[in-house]
């Protein structure tokens, strides 16, 4: 055997497609959000609970496609006792198994958030992960559709709480039941018809992203994407497809009617027609069809909805009926919900996009209950906690890193009792809460030290050769100051006469002239920010 045979192979670094490394700017920027939408949800009375990425498959819900391997849509393996378990999709159906696992000591109604990573085995591409993290509040519980306007409100205030002010989000909101009674009217009702309505469903809240023409592809035929995948549609005929853009292209202009009051005063009022007409196919009236029972379950809900949100305060320009809101998952029972931004971005084509939606929810009263036997009602949404971060940075309203980097102690004698003293000096700096770190590469070469300070970014550094320590003082650098001044000075002989953003304290006010030069650093980003 060769030697270049014996030699072994290089592991070639790789990060696994559809997943992201997260960088120190990212990780702040996301613990400051986070910080802000928990204390929304505080205040509204919720409180934390956290469960584990993984659950067993049959708990994670219906909604997953049926496998052998049940790998399709989530990533699963086999445990030692054969039963399957896979990464949990969202988290809500871990909640559901959680709540049913410990109902009898849970508080009713039980009202609860938990922010973590879900991950879907799903294609990735431009801006779509296989894992992400998700912000998520719960009502389990609470039958009244207050619990579900509770919802609408908490995430109006959560947007305003980040700094999206109106006009720049919305939150649309709709039934469930009134599409069902609109899908049943076109012969999509029943147990058998399931799968169907899940992929009309699934159509329908793609229209922002394909617009009426790609919609109707996949409530018709099937859509072919630019890669060349086709998409299998719900194969609906031009007049079904007619009835149901019937719905969701009419603006709703009023809700009306009691809380609690009889169905049949409940009135929902549409404007004109919006421009989409599948061709040969005249748009079909809502108040045409034989429609009852779920239907009129939906818009007594969603009158009951708005009267609450005028109560307190929420017009249409926060909250507003939405007819072509649907939500893609099928658990979903009644009210639903989403949270759009409503600004301009620009897509990875160069074309100006609204960014869309950053969140959304409802009502989901058949999760619990498949563990229980009996009715649990639930509401609840969740927040895309990466696609609502990119939109806060899109509005300067994140990605500015206020973490000031470590002050760096440098190191210009490697024995022992000097490196113990460096040592001191950062931890003196560090037990007066100020971030900071001892050089622990080659201290033989003074200016790379100088320049890892540089990279760092560093604000200050402490310098302490013999001199100093025989005069017991330190000599303290202005980094910042020092950047600036070095534009002004023309050679090294000025350099060194200047003796740039540099002075020399007593050790004992180490750490009270660092703290001096670090507030008045902070006063000047201030000033120029």
């Amino acid at each position: 055997m060769s030697e270049k045979q014996k030699k072994p192979q290089k592991l070639k670094a790789r990060l696994p497609r559809g997943f992201v490394d997260r960088e120190a700017a990212d990780i702040r920027a996301v613990n400051e959000m986070t910080a802000k939408i928990r204390e929304v949800y505080e205040r509204y009375g919720f409180d934390p609970v956290e469960t584990p990425l993984f659950e067993y498959t049959d708990a994670l819900g219906k909604f997953l496609p049926d496998s052998d391997r049940p790998n399709e849509g989530v990533f699963s393996l086999q445990d030692d006792d054969e039963q399957w378990m896979s990464l949990r999709y969202d988290l809500t159906a871990p909640l559901a198994r959680h709540v049913a696992e410990n109902f009898n000591e849970i508080q009713l109604p039980y009202r609860t958030y938990r922010a973590g990573y879900v991950f879907r085995n799903e294609k990735p591409g431009p801006g779509r992960f296989r894992q992400f993290m998700q912000f998520d509040a719960d009502t389990v519980g609470a039958a009244g559709v207050q619990a579900d306007a509770e919802m609408c409100m908490m995430m109006a205030d959560t947007m305003e709480a980040l700094g999206i002010k109106r006009g720049d989000y919305l939150i649309r909101v709709n039934n469930r039941k009134v599409l069902d009674g609109v899908l049943e009217a076109i012969g999509l009702g029943g147990d058998d018809k399931a799968g169907a309505r899940l992929t009309v469903l699934r159509a329908i809240d793609k229209l922002d992203k394909f617009g009426p023409e790609g919609v109707k592809l996949l409530l018709g035929p099937g859509r072919k994407d630019e890669s060349g995948d086709f998409t299998k549609g719900a194969g609906l005929s031009e007049e079904q497809i007619g009835i149901v853009f019937s719905l969701f292209e009419r603006e709703v202009t009023d809700v009306t009617g009691p809380i609690g009051g009889d169905i049949s005063t409940i009135k929902v009022t549409y404007g004109d027609v919006k421009s989409f007409k599948p061709s040969g196919v005249r748009l079909a009236a809502i108040g045409a069809m034989d429609l009852s029972g779920k239907f009129n379950e939906g818009q007594a809900e969603l009158s009951a909805m708005t009267t609450l949100f005028n109560s307190a305060g929420y017009g249409p320009d926060r909250i507003k009926i939405d007819p072509s809101c649907v939500r893609g998952l099928e658990y979903y029972t009644g009210p639903v919900f989403e949270a759009e931004l409503q600004f301009a971005v620009t897509n990875e084509k160069g074309e100006k996009v609204v960014f869309g939606s950053v969140g959304g929810g409802g009502r989901y009263d058949g999760l619990v209950s498949r563990f229980m036997g009996q009715p649990v009602p639930a509401t609840g949404f969740s927040i895309g906690v990466s696609r609502l971060m990119t939109a806060l940075k899109n509005l300067g309203k994140l990605g500015q890193d206020d973490v000031v980097a470590p002050v760096l102690v440098t190191v210009m004698d490697g024995d022992v009792e000097s490196m113990g003293r460096y040592q001191r000096f950062t931890q003196e700096l560090r037990n007066a809460g100020i971030r900071a770190e001892m050089y622990q590469g080659n201290w033989k070469k003074f200016g790379n030290q100088l320049k890892y300070a540089d990279r760092r970014n560093a604000p200050v550094a402490i310098i302490q050769g013999g001199d100093e320590r025989a005069e017991g003082v330190v000599q303290i650098k202005d980094l910042i100051e020092g950047k600036r001044l070095s534009g002004e000075i023309e050679d090294n002989t000025s350099w060194r006469e200047a003796r740039v953003a540099q002075i020399s304290v007593p050790e004992s006010e180490l750490v009270a002239k660092v703290r001096e030069i670090l507030e008045a650093q902070a006063e000047d980003r201030a000033r120029t920010s």
